[in-house]
Protein backbone atom coordinates (compact mmCIF):
# COMPACT_ATOMS: atom_id res chain seq x y z
CA UNK A 1 0.00 0.00 0.00
CA UNK A 2 1.29 3.45 -0.88
CA UNK A 3 1.93 5.61 2.20
CA UNK A 4 1.01 9.21 1.43
CA UNK A 5 2.12 12.43 3.09
CA UNK A 6 -1.51 12.96 4.15
CA UNK A 7 -1.51 9.63 6.01
CA UNK A 8 1.76 10.46 7.74
CA UNK A 9 0.39 13.87 8.73
CA UNK A 10 -2.79 12.30 10.09
CA UNK A 11 -0.89 9.74 12.19
CA UNK A 12 1.47 12.43 13.45
CA UNK A 13 -1.48 14.54 14.60
CA UNK A 14 -2.98 11.50 16.33
CA UNK A 15 0.19 10.44 18.16
CA UNK A 16 2.59 13.40 18.27
CA UNK A 17 5.39 11.12 17.02
CA UNK A 18 8.03 12.30 14.55
CA UNK A 19 7.48 12.31 10.79
CA UNK A 20 9.87 9.44 10.02
CA UNK A 21 8.59 7.39 12.96
CA UNK A 22 5.02 7.76 11.66
CA UNK A 23 6.01 6.91 8.09
CA UNK A 24 7.97 3.81 9.16
CA UNK A 25 5.11 2.63 11.39
CA UNK A 26 2.64 2.94 8.53
CA UNK A 27 5.00 1.10 6.18
CA UNK A 28 5.47 -1.74 8.68
CA UNK A 29 1.70 -2.10 9.21
CA UNK A 30 0.78 -1.60 5.55
CA UNK A 31 -1.19 1.55 6.27
CA UNK A 32 -3.18 0.18 9.23
CA UNK A 33 -3.61 3.18 11.54
CA UNK A 34 -4.57 1.13 14.61
CA UNK A 35 -1.61 -1.15 14.05
CA UNK A 36 0.69 1.82 13.48
CA UNK A 37 -0.47 3.47 16.70
CA UNK A 38 0.13 0.23 18.64
CA UNK A 39 3.58 -0.12 17.04
CA UNK A 40 4.50 3.44 17.97
CA UNK A 41 3.31 2.80 21.52
CA UNK A 42 5.48 -0.30 21.85
CA UNK A 43 8.50 1.48 20.38
CA UNK A 44 7.83 4.35 22.76
CA UNK A 45 7.85 1.95 25.70
CA UNK A 46 11.15 0.48 24.52
CA UNK A 47 12.62 3.97 24.16
CA UNK A 48 11.35 4.91 27.62
CA UNK A 49 13.00 1.84 29.14
CA UNK A 50 16.32 2.76 27.52
CA UNK A 51 16.09 6.30 28.86
CA UNK A 52 14.78 5.40 32.31
CA UNK A 53 18.26 5.19 33.79
CA UNK A 54 19.08 8.75 32.80
CA UNK A 55 18.70 11.34 35.54
CA UNK A 56 15.80 13.76 35.11
CA UNK A 57 16.48 16.60 37.56
CA UNK A 58 15.33 19.60 35.53
CA UNK A 59 11.72 20.26 34.57
CA UNK A 60 9.02 22.38 36.09
CA UNK A 61 6.51 22.78 38.90
CA UNK A 62 2.96 23.84 38.14
CA UNK A 63 0.19 24.81 40.56
CA UNK A 64 -3.42 25.19 39.43
CA UNK A 65 -6.61 26.11 41.31
CA UNK A 66 -10.26 25.52 40.42
CA UNK A 67 -12.97 27.76 41.91
CA UNK A 68 -10.67 28.73 44.82
CA UNK A 69 -11.55 25.41 46.51
CA UNK A 70 -9.65 22.66 44.71
CA UNK A 71 -5.98 22.85 43.85
CA UNK A 72 -3.19 20.72 42.44
CA UNK A 73 0.56 21.07 42.40
CA UNK A 74 2.81 18.78 40.36
CA UNK A 75 6.49 18.38 39.61
CA UNK A 76 7.40 16.86 36.25
CA UNK A 77 11.08 16.36 35.52
CA UNK A 78 13.10 16.35 32.32
CA UNK A 79 16.80 15.78 31.70
CA UNK A 80 17.52 19.30 30.47
CA UNK A 81 16.32 22.82 31.09
CA UNK A 82 15.96 23.18 27.32
CA UNK A 83 13.15 20.60 27.24
CA UNK A 84 11.56 22.19 30.32
CA UNK A 85 10.98 25.29 28.20
CA UNK A 86 9.54 23.29 25.29
CA UNK A 87 5.85 24.00 24.50
CA UNK A 88 5.03 20.29 24.17
CA UNK A 89 6.51 19.62 27.58
CA UNK A 90 4.62 22.56 29.12
CA UNK A 91 1.36 21.31 27.60
CA UNK A 92 1.97 17.84 29.01
CA UNK A 93 2.66 19.29 32.50
CA UNK A 94 -0.55 21.34 32.31
CA UNK A 95 -2.49 18.21 31.34
CA UNK A 96 -0.93 16.31 34.27
CA UNK A 97 -1.94 19.11 36.65
CA UNK A 98 -5.53 18.98 35.37
CA UNK A 99 -5.48 15.20 35.80
CA UNK A 100 -4.46 15.72 39.44
CA UNK A 101 -7.37 18.13 39.94
CA UNK A 102 -9.72 15.27 39.05
CA UNK A 103 -7.86 12.41 40.70
CA UNK A 104 -8.72 10.49 43.85
CA UNK A 105 -5.27 8.86 43.92
CA UNK A 106 -3.19 9.36 47.05
CA UNK A 107 0.13 8.05 45.76
CA UNK A 108 2.13 8.22 42.55
CA UNK A 109 1.72 4.53 41.63
CA UNK A 110 -2.08 4.69 41.82
CA UNK A 111 -2.03 7.94 39.86
CA UNK A 112 0.14 6.48 37.10
CA UNK A 113 -2.29 3.57 36.69
CA UNK A 114 -5.31 5.86 36.23
CA UNK A 115 -7.02 6.36 32.90
CA UNK A 116 -5.66 9.39 31.06
CA UNK A 117 -8.59 11.80 30.97
CA UNK A 118 -7.78 13.14 27.50
CA UNK A 119 -7.69 9.62 26.04
CA UNK A 120 -9.20 6.94 28.27
CA UNK A 121 -7.77 4.17 26.11
CA UNK A 122 -4.44 4.99 27.82
CA UNK A 123 -3.22 5.28 31.39
CA UNK A 124 -1.24 8.21 32.76
CA UNK A 125 1.86 6.02 32.48
CA UNK A 126 1.09 5.28 28.82
CA UNK A 127 0.85 9.00 28.11
CA UNK A 128 4.15 9.62 29.89
CA UNK A 129 5.80 6.93 27.73
CA UNK A 130 4.35 8.55 24.61
CA UNK A 131 5.75 11.94 25.63
CA UNK A 132 9.20 10.43 26.25
CA UNK A 133 9.13 9.06 22.69
CA UNK A 134 7.99 12.37 21.21
CA UNK A 135 10.19 14.73 23.27
CA UNK A 136 13.26 12.50 23.23
CA UNK A 137 14.31 12.74 26.88
CA UNK A 138 13.62 10.77 30.02
CA UNK A 139 10.67 12.36 31.82
CA UNK A 140 9.22 11.60 35.24
CA UNK A 141 6.07 12.63 37.06
CA UNK A 142 7.82 12.92 40.37
CA UNK A 143 5.18 14.05 42.86
CA UNK A 144 1.82 15.73 43.27
CA UNK A 145 -0.58 17.02 45.90
CA UNK A 146 -4.29 17.71 45.61
CA UNK A 147 -5.97 19.98 48.15
CA UNK A 148 -9.71 20.42 48.67
CA UNK A 149 -10.65 23.28 50.97
CA UNK A 150 -13.70 24.88 52.52
CA UNK A 151 -11.82 28.18 52.52
CA UNK A 152 -9.65 29.41 49.67
CA UNK A 153 -6.43 28.26 48.02
CA UNK A 154 -4.01 30.57 46.24
CA UNK A 155 -1.19 29.44 43.91
CA UNK A 156 2.15 31.05 43.14
CA UNK A 157 4.78 30.06 40.58
CA UNK A 158 8.28 31.49 40.88
CA UNK A 159 10.96 31.78 38.18
CA UNK A 160 8.92 30.17 35.44
CA UNK A 161 8.27 26.96 37.32
CA UNK A 162 11.41 26.49 39.38
CA UNK A 163 9.35 26.82 42.57
CA UNK A 164 5.62 26.35 43.06
CA UNK A 165 3.52 27.10 46.15
CA UNK A 166 -0.07 26.53 47.26
CA UNK A 167 -1.40 28.37 50.33
CA UNK A 168 -4.66 27.35 51.99
CA UNK A 169 -6.60 29.66 54.29
CA UNK A 170 -9.77 29.22 56.31
CA UNK A 171 -11.88 32.29 55.55
CA UNK A 172 -15.19 33.40 54.09
CA UNK A 173 -13.44 36.38 52.50
CA UNK A 174 -12.70 35.68 48.83
CA UNK A 175 -11.98 39.30 47.94
CA UNK A 176 -9.07 40.30 45.73
CA UNK A 177 -7.43 41.86 48.80
CA UNK A 178 -7.51 38.56 50.69
CA UNK A 179 -6.15 36.65 47.69
CA UNK A 180 -3.41 39.22 47.19
CA UNK A 181 -2.39 38.85 50.84
CA UNK A 182 -2.21 35.07 50.47
CA UNK A 183 -0.19 35.47 47.28
CA UNK A 184 2.25 37.66 49.24
CA UNK A 185 2.53 34.88 51.80
CA UNK A 186 3.09 32.34 49.01
CA UNK A 187 5.94 34.50 47.72
CA UNK A 188 7.38 34.51 51.25
CA UNK A 189 7.21 30.71 51.30
CA UNK A 190 8.93 30.49 47.91
CA UNK A 191 11.74 32.77 49.07
CA UNK A 192 12.34 31.64 52.67
CA UNK A 193 11.29 27.98 52.50
CA UNK A 194 9.68 27.47 55.93
CA UNK A 195 9.15 23.87 57.02
CA UNK A 196 6.01 24.37 59.12
CA UNK A 197 3.01 26.69 59.20
CA UNK A 198 3.23 27.31 62.96
CA UNK A 199 4.95 25.92 66.05
CA UNK A 200 1.78 23.94 66.78
CA UNK A 201 2.61 21.75 63.77
CA UNK A 202 5.88 20.57 65.31
CA UNK A 203 5.70 17.47 67.48
CA UNK A 204 7.21 17.33 70.97
CA UNK A 205 9.71 14.76 69.70
CA UNK A 206 10.88 17.10 66.95
CA UNK A 207 11.26 19.97 69.40
CA UNK A 208 13.24 17.72 71.73
CA UNK A 209 15.49 16.64 68.85
CA UNK A 210 16.04 20.26 67.81
CA UNK A 211 16.95 21.18 71.38
CA UNK A 212 19.38 18.26 71.66
CA UNK A 213 21.10 19.28 68.41
CA UNK A 214 21.31 22.86 69.69
CA UNK A 215 22.88 21.70 72.97
CA UNK A 216 25.47 19.61 71.11
CA UNK A 217 26.23 22.51 68.78
CA UNK A 218 26.70 24.92 71.70
CA UNK A 219 29.05 22.54 73.52
CA UNK A 220 31.12 22.05 70.38
CA UNK A 221 31.44 25.81 69.97
CA UNK A 222 32.86 26.41 73.44
CA UNK A 223 33.92 30.03 73.02
CA UNK A 224 30.27 31.06 72.55
CA UNK A 225 29.34 29.57 75.94
CA UNK A 226 28.62 31.83 78.94
CA UNK A 227 31.89 33.07 80.44
CA UNK A 228 31.59 31.23 83.81
CA UNK A 229 31.13 27.90 82.00
CA UNK A 230 33.95 28.61 79.53
CA UNK A 231 36.33 29.63 82.31
CA UNK A 232 35.61 26.45 84.25
CA UNK A 233 36.25 24.31 81.15
CA UNK A 234 39.57 26.04 80.47
CA UNK A 235 40.68 25.69 84.10
CA UNK A 236 39.99 21.97 83.85
CA UNK A 237 41.98 21.69 80.60
CA UNK A 238 44.90 23.46 82.28
CA UNK A 239 44.73 21.66 85.65
CA UNK A 240 44.45 18.21 84.09
CA UNK A 241 47.16 19.09 81.54
CA UNK A 242 44.83 18.20 78.68
CA UNK A 243 46.31 21.12 76.77
CA UNK A 244 49.90 21.22 75.59
CA UNK A 245 52.41 23.42 77.41
CA UNK A 246 52.37 25.79 74.46
CA UNK A 247 48.58 26.25 74.58
CA UNK A 248 48.65 26.67 78.36
CA UNK A 249 51.31 29.39 77.96
CA UNK A 250 49.15 31.13 75.36
CA UNK A 251 46.19 31.01 77.73
CA UNK A 252 48.19 32.49 80.62
CA UNK A 253 49.34 35.31 78.36
CA UNK A 254 45.94 36.09 76.76
CA UNK A 255 43.45 35.28 79.55
CA UNK A 256 42.99 38.94 80.42
CA UNK A 257 41.08 39.27 77.16
CA UNK A 258 39.29 36.00 76.43
CA UNK A 259 37.70 37.38 73.25
CA UNK A 260 41.00 37.04 71.40
CA UNK A 261 42.12 33.73 72.92
CA UNK A 262 40.59 31.50 70.17
CA UNK A 263 42.73 33.32 67.59
CA UNK A 264 45.92 32.06 69.22
CA UNK A 265 45.05 28.60 70.52
CA UNK A 266 45.79 25.54 68.39
CA UNK A 267 42.90 23.71 66.70
CA UNK A 268 43.79 20.70 68.85
CA UNK A 269 43.26 22.73 72.03
CA UNK A 270 39.86 23.93 70.82
CA UNK A 271 38.82 20.34 70.00
CA UNK A 272 40.01 19.16 73.41
CA UNK A 273 37.98 21.88 75.11
CA UNK A 274 34.87 20.74 73.21
CA UNK A 275 35.51 17.16 74.34
CA UNK A 276 35.61 18.31 77.96
CA UNK A 277 32.36 20.24 77.47
CA UNK A 278 30.61 17.22 75.95
CA UNK A 279 31.86 15.01 78.80
CA UNK A 280 30.41 17.51 81.30
CA UNK A 281 27.16 17.84 79.32
CA UNK A 282 24.85 16.69 82.14
CA UNK A 283 26.31 19.21 84.60
CA UNK A 284 26.35 22.08 82.10
CA UNK A 285 22.75 21.35 81.07
CA UNK A 286 21.64 22.19 84.61
CA UNK A 287 23.10 25.68 84.38
CA UNK A 288 20.36 28.34 84.08
CA UNK A 289 22.47 30.65 81.94
CA UNK A 290 23.29 27.82 79.54
CA UNK A 291 19.63 26.83 79.34
CA UNK A 292 18.71 30.40 78.53
CA UNK A 293 21.28 30.41 75.72
CA UNK A 294 19.89 27.14 74.31
CA UNK A 295 16.26 28.27 74.52
CA UNK A 296 17.18 31.51 72.76
CA UNK A 297 18.85 29.61 69.91
CA UNK A 298 15.96 27.14 69.63
CA UNK A 299 13.48 30.02 69.49
CA UNK A 300 15.52 31.69 66.74
CA UNK A 301 15.54 28.49 64.70
CA UNK A 302 11.79 28.02 65.15
CA UNK A 303 11.26 31.55 63.92
CA UNK A 304 13.18 30.68 60.77
CA UNK A 305 11.34 27.42 60.01
CA UNK A 306 7.78 28.37 61.06
CA UNK A 307 5.95 30.50 58.49
CA UNK A 308 3.77 32.50 60.89
CA UNK A 309 6.75 33.31 63.11
CA UNK A 310 8.90 34.59 60.25
CA UNK A 311 9.36 38.31 59.73
CA UNK A 312 7.13 39.31 56.83
CA UNK A 313 9.44 40.18 53.93
CA UNK A 314 7.41 43.25 52.98
CA UNK A 315 7.01 44.53 56.54
CA UNK A 316 7.35 48.33 56.51
CA UNK A 317 8.93 48.34 59.96
CA UNK A 318 11.11 45.32 59.21
CA UNK A 319 9.69 43.58 62.30
CA UNK A 320 6.09 42.56 61.58
CA UNK A 321 5.62 38.79 61.60
CA UNK A 322 3.60 36.92 58.99
CA UNK A 323 1.01 36.15 61.69
CA UNK A 324 0.63 39.88 62.45
CA UNK A 325 0.40 40.66 58.73
CA UNK A 326 -2.47 38.16 58.36
CA UNK A 327 -4.22 39.72 61.38
CA UNK A 328 -3.82 43.17 59.82
CA UNK A 329 -5.33 42.07 56.48
CA UNK A 330 -8.20 40.31 58.25
CA UNK A 331 -8.98 43.42 60.31
CA UNK A 332 -8.86 45.69 57.26
CA UNK A 333 -11.29 43.41 55.38
CA UNK A 334 -13.60 42.66 58.31
CA UNK A 335 -13.20 38.90 58.09
CA UNK A 336 -11.24 36.22 59.91
CA UNK A 337 -8.36 34.73 57.93
CA UNK A 338 -6.40 31.73 59.20
CA UNK A 339 -3.51 30.25 57.25
CA UNK A 340 -4.09 26.49 57.50
CA UNK A 341 -1.15 25.18 55.54
CA UNK A 342 0.97 25.26 52.42
CA UNK A 343 2.78 23.09 49.91
CA UNK A 344 6.10 24.13 48.38
CA UNK A 345 7.80 22.25 45.54
CA UNK A 346 11.18 23.15 44.11
CA UNK A 347 12.23 21.56 40.83
CA UNK A 348 14.84 18.86 41.30
CA UNK A 349 14.96 19.36 45.07
CA UNK A 350 16.72 16.36 46.61
CA UNK A 351 17.65 14.76 43.27
CA UNK A 352 21.35 14.06 42.96
CA UNK A 353 22.46 15.49 39.64
CA UNK A 354 25.16 13.83 37.59
CA UNK A 355 27.96 16.22 36.74
CA UNK A 356 28.64 16.03 33.00
CA UNK A 357 32.03 16.84 31.47
CA UNK A 358 31.10 17.79 27.91
CA UNK A 359 34.69 18.05 26.64
CA UNK A 360 35.52 14.64 28.09
CA UNK A 361 32.39 13.10 26.53
CA UNK A 362 33.27 14.48 23.08
CA UNK A 363 36.85 13.24 23.40
CA UNK A 364 35.61 9.72 24.21
CA UNK A 365 33.33 9.68 21.17
CA UNK A 366 36.12 10.90 18.88
CA UNK A 367 38.44 8.16 20.17
CA UNK A 368 35.99 5.41 19.25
Amino acid sequence: MEITAKMVKQLREMTGAGVMACKNALVETDGDFDGAIELLRKKGEATAVKKAGRIAAEGTVLAVVKDDKTAAIVEVNSETDFVAKNDKFKTFVANVANQVLATSAKDIDTFMAEKWLLDTSKTVKDELVSQIAVIGENLTIRRFVKIESEGIIVPYIHAGGKIGVLVEAATSNTSDEAKEALKNIAMQIAALNPKYTSRNDISADEIAKLREITVESALNDTFTLPKPILTKLIEKAVADKVWSDEDIAIYEEKKSNMNYLPNFLSNEAKAQLAEIALADKAEIAENKIFNGLVEGRVSKQLKEICLLDQTYVKAEDGKQSVAKYVEQVAKENGAKITVKGFVRYETGDGIEKKEENFAEEVAKQMAQ
